[in-house]
This record gives structure tokens, C-alpha cells and sequence, in this order.
């Protein structure tokens, strides 16, 4: 949930700077591109915090060394958020934050059936999780086409 609040809360601010004449955050198109940005690096910097151990634990077990998934999609996230604001990778980043989404989304299912835990709190149940990834999917792909 604190996800959506940081993609929101920022898509807010930034577009309310861009009324306040910042060009780059003049429409809400422009401005959900740095909010996507901010999320991605906010849920990013996740993968190498203390909350990479419980990131971890949300792999399915067929795939091999979770840690070492857990940094590199945690890195791919930080390379997507910088793709948004780059207009010459905006397209690709859209397309790699896409693939990246679908592909996480089975560590999102996995910690839902299984009950686990992420910072001591429940995993996003799958009745909230599936449509904010849809959510999220929608965003990019508008932002970045």
C-alpha cells in the first residue's frame, strides 16, 4: 500500500509543481513519468536494504540463488527509473519496467499463497495486488507511448 501512496503522493506534487510553470511536469502525462521514476527507485532501493532478505523469501523455490534475483531486479529497477526520464529510452525502459512487472508479479503471488511477511506486515493480498500491478502496467505504458 505505502507504494501506491509514494506513486500518488508524488504524481501530485510534481504536477503540482508543474503548474507552477516547471515545464517538464506541465500535464499529468509528463508528471507521471517522474512519479513512476520516484516509485520505482523508492521500491528499488527495497532490494538492498533489510527488506532484501524478506524480498528473497518471496522467489518461488524452482528459481535458483532468490538473492541474487532480488539484486538484479533491484538494479532493473533503477535503471528503469532513469529510462522514464531519458526521452531517448523512455520507450524501452516502458517495455523492460512492463516485463519486469509481469516477471515480479509471480514473486507477488508466491508471497500471498504462502502468507509471507514483508517488514513484519502481511504480503498484498491478491484481490489488491493484481489490480495495482494492472495500475502500475497502465501507467508506464502511457507514460512511456
Amino acid at each position: 500500500m505505502i507504494v501506491l501512496v509514494v506513486l500518488f503522493g508524488s504524481w501530485l506534487i510534481l504536477r503540482g509543481i508543474g503548474a507552477l510553470g516547471v515545464t517538464a511536469l506541465a500535464t499529468w502525462h509528463d508528471s507521471v513519468r517522474y512519479a513512476l521514476a520516484v516509485m520505482f527507485v523508492f521500491t528499488g532501493v527495497a532490494h538492498f536494504n533489510k527488506m532484501r532478505r524478506d524480498l528473497a523469501q518471496m522467489i518461488p523455490s524452482f528459481f535458483p540463488q532468490p538473492m541474487l534475483i532480488v539484486y538484479i531486479t533491484g538494479v532493473g529497477e533503477f535503471l528503469g527509473a532513469a529510462g522514464l526520464l531519458i526521452p531517448r529510452f523512455r520507450s524501452l525502459a516502458g517495455i523492460c519496467l512492463v516485463l519486469l512487472l509481469i516477471g515480479m508479479f509471480t514473486a507477488n503471488v508466491n508471497a500471498a499463497l504462502k502468507g509471507l511477511t514483508l517488514g513484519g506486515r502481511p504480503a498484498t493480498p491478491l484481490w489488491l495486488r493484481t489490480p495495482m500491478q494492472i495500475l502500475f502496467v497502465g501507467l508506464i505504458w502511457w507514460a512511456t507511448h
